[in-house]
């Protein structure tokens, strides 16, 4: 074999070891961390999402927001979720040992939403009760559903409603359509809903404060990111932008 043949196999293999030195050096950069979280978590953990990626040059977090009972049935399932926020303790204990340690990071309370300028004039928990006037829940299996039984079972006022919805941002979405004169929702979703609805505060609303637990998901890929993720949720930090949004702390 002549030396110049001999020089352009080693240049060629060198090529071939170079680009796949850099193939491999770009995959171990490149992470990716699922996080699924209660649909009212939707604006603050979009938020802490993005600090995190600043945080983690190479890290993308994917969020998949929902009911927290839907998230719950899909991670059941085998949907790919490494950390899981839930709007409640309920349906994080219905995962069982697929939750590991989880940890209470916020709470939140009821509060109505009606259109904006409040048209059907709703001033009290107990006018979601009076005939005529169209009403929107969250189903019973969602945290925010159970919260409103817990809230008509203490307060004595049976609602009837037009509608139970699947989560907080549905009930929103019928509210600002005009589908419906009041809607009940966390706090924090009339919040960040801003000026296209209108708030209605109810003395009774302290009776029932959900708690919101956090968890990494067992045999997650990303356990060390997941952990990383939650602690920055715990922090000062995530704990500003949580009461920033008007959560409270648990």
């Amino acid at each position: 074999m002549t030396t110049r043949r001999w020089t352009r196999i080693a240049v060629a293999t060198a090529a071939i070891l170079a680009l796949a030195g850099c193939g491999s050096a770009s995959g171990a950069d490149d992470q990716e961390l699922t996080v699924f979280a209660a649909a009212s978590l939707t604006d603050t953990f979009t938020q802490l999402a993005e600090e995190f990626e600043k945080e983690h040059p190479g890290v993308k977090v994917t969020t998949s927001f929902g009911g927290s009972s839907d998230l719950v049935a899909q991670i059941e399932d085998g949907a790919p979720a490494d950390v899981f926020a839930s709007a409640d303790t309920t349906n994080m204990e219905k995962l069982g040992d697929l939750a590991t340690d989880p940890q209470d990071f916020a709470a939140n309370t009821l509060e109505i939403a009606t259109p904006k300028g409040n048209p059907a004039r709703i001033s009290r928990f107990a006018d979601l009760a009076e005939p005529g006037t169209k009403v929107v829940v969250c189903a019973v299996e969602v945290p925010c559903g159970s919260a409103t039984a817990q809230m008509e079972e203490r307060t004595g006022v049976d609602i009837d409603p037009v509608s139970e919805e699947q989560s907080v941002s549905d009930v929103l979405a019928k509210v600002t359509s005009g589908d419906a004169d009041a809607g009940l929702v966390y706090v924090t979703d009339v919040a960040a809903a801003g000026d296209s609805v209108t708030g209605v505060d109810f003395a009774e609303s302290d009776r029932v404060v959900n708690t919101y637990p956090i968890s990494t998901i067992d045999g997650t890929d990303e356990a060390d990111l997941a952990r990383e993720f939650i602690e920055m949720v715990l922090s000062e930090t995530g704990q500003k932008v949580l009461t920033d949004a008007g959560f409270i702390r648990p």
